[in-house]
């Protein structure tokens, strides 16, 4: 089992999301403490009543992963998420291939179909469309990153013989699909190298249009499900399973160590192949304390 370290997210108007500490130095202090990837997620145009009701501030996460590339020498880079259907899929392409490239071949594209009403809106994307524009982002990001002449008529887009050089080192470049749905177990069993279930809860799952995803045994039979059908598609891959641990006592590396370790070690049995651990901190050196403590207590023992 590994374990990603998310950005702390500033809920809200007050501060700022960088309160948590400068970038490069958290996720040099990321690695350096055991972790082995780096999220960060994405919201380019948030509603104000979301951000009042607690939502939170986002970077441009592959502008803030270029800086966490930069700064490191293994950790994975990871969008949890990038919102497909907000951009056209050759940009989404090329801005993940040219971090690739810059990184040495270490991003992971996390994927959503998105959820925010509004900020579809916003953006002047089609919220109606958004399984749609989804499912042709899965269709051109491999054949874009494959750097062979390609042709693809898209709902609003038609490229015509284009190519994509230079190649990104992975070929593929791994994709997680989040989601609960059946929709998007099957994407993730047919198309893509991992899944991002959503862990948040019921309240969580409604706010985010997907199913809530139920116990760890619901758990460790959807990620059964997956495998299997992706055995029947003739796949022979591995498929990442990606969980978001929220129990908010993990916040204090030294609480409730005996009971976080057997959770984990549950997750570990159930399927799960990737930890992710985040806090709400918004001081540099309380940042500092918590990935050190966590490092400490949990990352040198739970494998």
């Amino acid at each position: 089992m590994r374990f990603i370290y998310h950005y702390p997210e500033t809920a809200g108007y007050e501060g700022d999301l960088l309160d948590a500490g400068p970038l490069p130095e958290i996720a040099a202090a990321t690695e350096r403490n055991g972790f082995d990837g780096f999220s960060l997620s994405e919201h380019p145009a948030p509603g104000a009543r979301w951000l009042a009701a607690g939502g939170h501030q986002t970077l441009d996460p592959f502008i803030g992963l270029a800086f966490v590339a930069a700064a490191t020498e293994r950790l994975r880079l990871i969008t949890y998420l990038t919102v497909a259907p907000y951009r056209n899929p050759m940009l989404l392409a090329k801005t993940a291939a040219s971090l690739d490239i810059l990184s040495g071949g270490r991003v992971t594209v996390g994927l959503g179909t998105g959820y925010q009403k509004s900020e579809f809106h916003a953006l002047g994307v089609d919220f109606e469309e958004r399984n749609i524009l989804f499912d042709e982002a899965l269709d051109v990001l491999p054949r874009h990153w494959s750097g062979e002449p390609f042709s693809y008529t898209g709902r609003h887009f038609s490229a015509r013989d284009v190519i994509a050089r230079p190649r990104p080192p992975q070929q593929p470049i791994p994709l997680w699909i989040g989601g609960n749905s059946a929709l998007s177990r099957r994407r993730v069993a047919e198309r893509a190298q991992g899944w991002i279930p959503m862990s948040g809860g019921a309240e969580l799952a409604t706010t985010a249009r997907t199913p809530s995803l139920g116990s760890v045994p619901e758990l460790a039979r959807k990620i059964t499900e997956i495998r299997a059908r992706a055995q029947e598609a003739g796949r022979t891959d591995h498929i990442d399973v990606v969980y978001s641990y929220g129990d908010e006592s993990i916040t204090e590396p030294t609480v409730d160590v005996e009971r976080h370790t057997a959770a984990l070690a549950e997750l570990g049995e159930a399927g799960v192949d990737w930890i992710v651990i985040s806090n709400r901190t918004r001081e540099y050196r309380e940042t500092l304390d918590f990935i050190e403590g966590f490092g400490t207590t949990y990352l040198a023992s739970v494998t």
